[in-house]
């Protein structure tokens, strides 16, 4: 038998940008990477899609746009994108929940002016290796080398859809 993990608020392994919080990860499970993130105004993490990941979102404060659907078309503003079923981008306040199975197209952005807080489950565990990774090739000097970063995403099964429309980290 193994004893769990008990964290105080705000406890855990603050990622490199400090908006990102590790609370469990593949150091303790197999099966998923736990974090909590704060959310900058304007944030946008694009459209992406994982061929092998399940993530779970759950805004905790604050507002996100949340997709999660096959676009019946699909342009490089995934605001406007629409399911065959008619679905849009849902805005989502405290205690939205947002699942995203394997294969799934989905993105997240702030739409407002204050930060939001979300609790971010992946599976399976590691994903703090990717952020890990990202970090440190964000921090080193000059712009980002867009060539090692579609390297690594490609790696962590990280397939993007539309573009980023700012940096998901700032070392």
């Amino acid at each position: 038998m193994t004893d769990g993990l008990l964290l105080p608020p705000g406890g855990g392994r603050r990622m490199r940008t400090q908006t990102m919080t590790l609370k469990v990860g593949a150091e303790h499970s197999k099966i998923w990477s736990t974090f909590e993130a704060e959310v900058a105004p304007g944030f946008d993490v694009g459209a992406h899609l994982h061929q092998q990941a399940e993530e779970i979102f759950y805004v905790l404060e604050g507002e996100l746009d949340l997709l999660a659907f096959q676009p019946v078309t699909a342009g490089d503003d995934w605001r406007t994108w629409e399911s065959e079923t008619g679905e849009t981008v849902f805005r989502g306040g405290p205690g939205s929940f947002m699942f995203v199975p394997a294969g799934c197209p989905h993105a997240f952005s702030n739409p407002g002016s204050a930060p939001a807080r979300m609790l971010f489950l992946v599976s399976p565990a590691g994903h703090e290796i990717y952020l890990q990774e990202l970090g440190e090739l964000l921090a080193a000097p000059g712009p980002p080398d867009q060539a090692e970063i579609a390297a690594l995403r490609a790696r962590h099964d990280i397939h993007q859809l539309t573009s980023l429309t700012r940096p998901p980290f700032r070392p």
